[in-house]
């Protein structure tokens, strides 16, 4: 009995861990390719700033009321 109990735990769990696991890594891939794109283009634009003779932007600040 046991056995079957620790067995049949183990087959209802493990599709739940793997959903979990394949969401958990596209989610990883997702946010890197995003903060690679997001380095990468500025990248460009500061070469592209340079090469017109343009400062940096300045970051604006936002006020809360």
């Amino acid at each position: 009995m046991p056995h079957e109990f620790w067995a049949n735990a183990f087959a209802s769990l493990t599709p739940t861990v793997l959903v979990g696991v394949l969401f958990w890594l596209a989610m990883r891939w997702i946010f890197r390719a995003d903060r690679t794109e997001r380095k990468v283009y500025a990248q460009i634009e500061a070469e592209e700033r340079a090469k017109a003779n343009q400062p940096a932007p300045v970051a604006k600040s936002v006020k809360t009321d």
